[in-house]
């Protein structure tokens, strides 16, 4: 779909692509909103495909809430009675699509999840997981059909509605990104083996989720054109920055707009990742946020990107990594019922996605696949403060600011407090260890060294 005929669908007619939802509410739903939009059914999207009923929220367990553990206060466990807790709520209101993975909260999701859904009938729910075979280790054909015979296991479950080949498009271990995709599902016989199980009804659809050469992507599509596989659905990142402006955010990205496009003409359903860009879409500018409340004063910048990634009409659903009860109440509001983004403010967020872009923000999702670094940077941690003082206007460029103490304090005493001094940026000895295992393709040595660099400028007063 190119840019004018999003226009036209936002514009004339976007309320007709919506399903009805046979989910009902049961009672008021409490939410941080502070506008007083009444809430609806949640919206739901049909599968073509299948005939699934799929709401348009799908809860992503990538982020799923901790608590310190009691046998070691250095790491974390899962609260899972939180998750239950989050999973009762999710749908009670009318969520019912869950995606997981092996390596997400450090291996430990899936488990989790497989504990809070299995008190739930498994017909509530729509099941969605990936084949991470990231390391070398595990390509073998043994160890990458372990990978999925686990998830069943810790899933609590006999079959995958939705499965994913994980993180197509990047190269690992000094391959390409093509023979890195040949080698973790082609050349092993894991893809072989994965259709043999959804001809066997372990799987419901097989699909991808897509990050990095656009070469990858394309080669899969034809795959798919030439007769010689079935994509049931595709997993991609989309938002209003990716939209039309990825290259200005990173030059390795590939933007949604074509994306969404090739997909959309293939008849194939799209489930959309980082709506929220790993949250800096929550956390716009300040001139941003400014702009956007005056606009709709009861909508927060999160409802905005929400209703921007689940307007087009092949999308399936949005994932959204929630980890506190009030991000699911809220989201569960603005999608109950969806609002589409209508035309003029489509354009308007195309035009504070450039005063995103130009605000020299890092690039980084929080996605946590550089982790561990062997050297035991918080790198995310790291990225995350950064961007924040940004957002914030504490990061100061001149002593002759008026605010310049106060925003050099607020750099320094929060980082300090965001990310131990052992964990910083001026740990990195640029090994490169992490690069490959980055989806976005950022220069992660480059960034910490330019934030190393800025923190020892700034503690020295010399910024």
């Amino acid at each position: 779909m190119i840019r004018r005929d999003f226009l036209k669908f936002v514009g004339l007619g976007a309320g007709a692509a919506l399903v009805p939802s046979c989910v009902k509410q049961n009672g008021e739903v409490e939410s941080v909103f502070t506008g007083d939009k009444e809430p609806g059914p949640m919206t739901m999207r049909e599968n073509h495909n299948t005939g699934d009923v799929v709401s348009i929220l799908g809860y992503g367990c990538m982020r799923l809430p901790v608590i310190p553990n009691p046998e070691d206060e250095t790491k974390d466990s899962i609260d899972q009675d939180e998750v239950n807790r989050h999973v009762d709520y999710a749908l009670e209101h009318g969520v019912n699509y869950f995606d997981t993975a092996p390596v997400y909260c450090k291996g430990r999701s899936e488990k989790a999840m497989g504990i809070a859904l299995s008190r739930h009938p498994r017909n509530s729910y729509f099941l969605a997981t990936k084949l991470s075979n990231f390391s070398k280790e595990t390509w073998a054909h043994d160890e990458s059909i372990a990978i999925f015979e686990r998830s069943l296991e810790y899933l609590r479950t006999d079959y995958i509605d939705y499965l994913l080949l994980h993180s197509v498009g990047g190269g690992r271990e000094g391959l390409s990104p093509m023979e890195t995709y040949r080698a973790r599902f082609v050349d092993n016989g894991c893809l072989e083996y994965l259709l043999e199980q959804k001809a066997k009804g372990r799987i419901r659809n097989l699909g991808f989720s897509y990050h990095g050469d656009v070469a990858i992507f394309d080669y899969l599509l034809a795959e798919m054109d030439a007769g010689r596989i079935h994509w049931d659905f595709v997993q991609i990142q989309h938002n209003y920055v990716d939209w039309n402006h990825s290259k200005e955010v990173n030059e390795h990205n590939t933007n949604s707009e074509y994306l969404y496009a090739e997909l959309e003409k293939r008849n194939i359903p799209v489930v959309i990742m980082e709506p929220l860009l790993g949250g800096r879409l929550a956390n716009v500018p300040a001139s941003v946020n400014t702009k956007m409340r005056k606009r709709r004063p009861g909508d927060t910048p999160a409802t905005w990107a929400f209703r921007y990634a689940g307007t087009l009409p092949a999308i399936l659903t949005v994932l959204s990594g929630m980890t506190y009860i009030d991000h699911l109440k809220e989201n569960v509001r603005t999608f109950s019922s969806l609002e589409p983004i209508t035309e003029d403010e489509e354009k308007f967020l195309q035009e504070v996605a450039m005063e995103i872009i130009l605000n020299e923000q890092v690039p980084c999702t929080s996605c946590k696949y550089c982790m561990p670094c062997p050297y035991g940077i918080d790198i995310p941690g790291t990225f995350e403060h950064y961007n924040k003082c940004i957002n914030d206007d504490n990061v100061p460029r001149n002593v002759n600011n008026p605010r310049y103490a106060q925003a050099r304090r607020a750099f320094l005493v929060g980082y300090d407090r965001a990310v131990p001094r052992l964990r910083q940026a001026s740990r990195c000895i640029g090994c490169g260890e992490c690069l490959s295992h980055c989806p976005q393709s950022i220069d992660i040595p480059a960034q910490l060294k330019r934030i190393s660099d800025y923190v020892i400028a700034l503690r020295n007063k010399r910024v």
